[in-house]
């Protein structure tokens, strides 16, 4: 039987299936696929991040392989909703939907007051971020985004994660500056806002706003996953009926 395709992207940190848990279920109604970034790779050494890279990462999971139909659904998390937004605008007519899970899209808002300040208060930290240790980077670079302490990285993994994030290019450096004309669905923590901010500017441009528990991660939530189980299908039943 057809199933269409669900791609998901992840942000930092955790990578492919184990950054969507409460998503896994989907691939029992969807050809679900969790996708890696460039540079994220559980044994090889982290690479740069790369914006391009990403989107041809996510256009490539797109393609038509050999199940008889091209295109599908996205769904993003933080930084990894820009190359989700890249993707989109590049090739329209292969995303049918996205959702996009507290979108890191600062280049979209770099006027507004929220993202002005985020990024006053991390350009300082990226600027350096060359010189730094990838320990020292992540700790600074957690404290200052999330007002929290971050322990050490002492297991290899954890110490690949934190060279990871390092490795990020900002946010705001992304080239992306206009909005794809496809189903968009934007969910929120309602924690923090720069996120809220983000949101307001993709509700003002067409997105549906969702908010659920769990802040930065609202997809972990009942809510949060309820919402983008229900936005997929619905978008799914309107293309349906729209060919039938």
């Amino acid at each position: 039987m057809f199933k269409q395709r669900v791609v998901f992207v992840h942000g930092d940190g955790s990578f492919g299936a184990a950054a969507w848990p409460k998503q896994h279920g989907m691939a029992l109604d969807y050809d679900a696929l969790f996708l890696r970034r460039h540079g994220f790779d559980p044994v090889a050494e982290p690479l740069e991040s790369s914006f391009s890279a990403d989107a041809a990462i996510v256009l490539g999971s797109l393609a038509d392989d050999g199940r008889g139909e091209a295109g599908g659904h996205v769904v993003a998390h933080s930084q990894g909703a820009i190359s989700a937004m890249m993707a989109a605008v590049e090739r329209p007519d292969l995303v049918q939907s996205l959702t996009l899970v507290e979108p890191a899209c600062l280049s979209l808002t770099a006027e507004l007051p929220a993202t002005a300040a985020h990024r006053a208060l991390m350009q300082p930290l990226y600027d350096v971020r060359h010189s730094l240790s990838d320990d020292d980077f992540q700790r600074e670079f957690i404290r200052r985004a999330f007002a929290a302490d971050a322990p050490g990285a002492t297991t290899p993994e954890a110490l690949r994660s934190a060279r990871r994030l390092r490795l990020q290019a900002p946010p705001w450096e992304a080239p992306l500056q206009i909005v794809p004309g496809v189903p968009t669905l934007v969910l929120t923590g309602g924690w923090e806002p720069l996120y809220e901010e983000i949101a307001g500017y993709l509700r003002e441009t067409g997105a549906l706003h969702r908010t659920a528990p769990g802040g930065h991660r609202p997809q972990d939530s009942t809510e949060g996953d309820r919402a983008i189980r229900s936005f997929i299908a619905e978008v799914s039943r309107h293309r349906h009926a729209r060919a039938s």
